[in-house]
């Protein structure tokens, strides 16, 4: 069988929709990639969960803020997400938000 697998082809196959391509996820699964793996990417609501592949462990929330690519960064803190910094909620473009989550060990000690 020789399938159609252009992006127009999937998305009105059969009448189903795919999802169109969300960058972001895109951005940050590839920033994953880069690092070896090691995280699962959800879309949840109007965010993205961040999980440890290891152990399930929730590691971050990532919520657009509808400006460019900025972000709120939000942390596990064992019953719900919270506010990642000292001062509320830190908002960031996303890949300062990616190296932040890698390089706090906050985000980290549950995985």
């Amino acid at each position: 069988m020789v399938m159609d697998t252009t992006a127009e082809s999937r998305i009105h196959a059969k009448g189903f929709n795919m999802p169109a391509s969300d960058p972001l996820r895109e951005r940050i699964e590839a920033f994953n990639r880069q690092r070896g793996r090691g995280v699962l990417v959800r879309k949840a609501g109007r965010g993205y969960s961040l999980s440890s592949e290891h152990t399930g462990a929730p590691l971050a929330r990532l919520k657009p803020t509808g400006e460019a690519d900025t972000v709120q960064v939000f942390w596990w803190n064992g019953q719900r997400w919270g506010p990642s910094g000292p001062f509320g909620v830190a908002t960031m473009p996303l890949d300062k938000a990616l190296e932040y989550v890698a390089s706090e060990p906050i985000f980290w000690i549950n995985a």
